[in-house]
């Protein structure tokens, strides 16, 4: 686009490399595949990001305090402030960030996009805390195979976010609407092996319009036609017997903790930037015994330390904190995650981000 821009504008040749920055956050952020003219994108603009001349990029990067300019900086520390604005409706706020070049005003934006991000975190809880409860409260739902609820105060610009997370909490497709008046807009999402948008397609007779792929769509209906909706949605998916599909992780390669190093573990950063069509590798380690176990943030995430013969490493699973209840000091586990550096002060370890545990076999 930008490419087009400038010939169309007769811009200086290569005029348009000056925005890779910018091009760079848009790619990552909208989860497009790292690989082929995307992936050059994307590492020519993680280095010009570092040394952006956009006054609002700037001032968002130090407000961010990233530590690291990488894939995950932006996907995780960048995309989610600029995407807050536009979720909680005030997308025009993200458009003046970049746009003005006055420092002041770039602050005064940053912030209110560090508050919209916080108003979006908690309305997100909110609606995921309540969605969890209409489930386990609700045996029916529980025991459906698409995860298909509605409520009237859920916020139409978050639900996308949380029906990402019900579907990888119970490994099945869902759709949430919120309920305006007489009529609902909704967002669901999907496993590999259902394709959403075509199970839509034999629902059509209730639905007002919807738009999307096979893992992610939009929709809206008429509240009338909720119900109808659900029980058509179910009926397709018994149909096509998805049930049926498991989770799968696909490991990249088995490794031992005596085998691993601090120097090995950064030259992993070769590979970047990471994303889709290019994941961090996930590795798997056989029989480590857990020295300490423990609960973060409230439950929330799980703290370990694992050991194998002389060798302990730390690990962090990230909203397995329920797992803390499972596992017992001196248990033997098989773990398979990605292999990270972890920084405290001025001391660096190697981490483990669990994906998964299990009883050693």
């Amino acid at each position: 686009l930008i490419q087009a821009i400038s010939t169309e504008l007769k811009l200086e040749e290569k005029e348009y490399l000056k925005y890779l920055d910018l091009v760079c956050i848009g790619t990552i952020s909208d989860i497009v595949p790292l690989v082929d003219e995307n992936r050059v994108i994307a590492k020519l603009g993680l280095k010009l990001i570092e040394k952006t001349k956009n006054i609002g990029l700037k001032t968002l990067l130090n407000i961010a305090d990233l530590k690291k300019i990488d894939s995950n900086a932006i996907s995780f520390g960048v995309a989610p402030r600029i995407n807050a604005c536009g979720r909680m409706g005030f997308q025009e706020e993200a458009l003046q960030l970049f746009l003005t070049e006055d420092s002041e005003k770039a602050t005064t934006i940053a912030k209110r996009l560090v508050q919209f991000n916080q108003e979006r975190q908690a309305k997100e809880k909110q609606i995921f805390e309540e969605v969890i409860e209409k489930i386990e409260k609700d045996n029916k739902d529980k025991k459906c195979i698409v995860i298909v609820l509605a409520e009237e105060n859920w916020h139409h610009g978050i639900i996308g976010i949380v029906a990402s997370k019900i579907t990888e909490i119970y490994y099945k497709p869902s759709i949430l609407i919120c309920l305006e008046g007489d009529k609902g807009k909704g967002s669901g999402r999907s496993i590999p092996g259902f394709d959403l948008y075509t199970a839509l397609t034999k629902c059509s007779d209730y639905i007002e319009k919807f738009g999307g792929h096979s893992m992610a769509i939009g929709i809206t209906i008429k509240k009338e036609n909720f119900e109808k909706l659900k029980e058509a949605i179910e009926k397709y998916a018994q149909e096509s017997n998805i049930s049926d599909i498991m989770p799968i992780i696909n490991i990249d390669k088995e490794i031992n903790l005596k085998n691993i190093n601090i120097e090995e573990v950064k030259s992993l950063e070769l590979l970047e930037p990471f994303g889709e069509g290019n994941k961090m590798p996930l590795f798997l380690l056989r029989n480590l015994k857990i020295d300490s176990i423990r609960a973060l943030s409230g439950g929330k995430h799980l703290k370990l330390t694992l050991k194998q013969d002389n060798n302990i490493v730390d690990a962090i699973g990230f909203n397995m904190g329920d797992l803390s209840k499972e596992y017992l000091l001196g248990d033997k586990v098989d773990v398979v995650g990605t292999i990270e550096i972890s920084s405290f002060g001025n001391k660096e370890n190697i981490q483990i981000n669990l994906k998964d545990i299990r009883k050693a076999m």
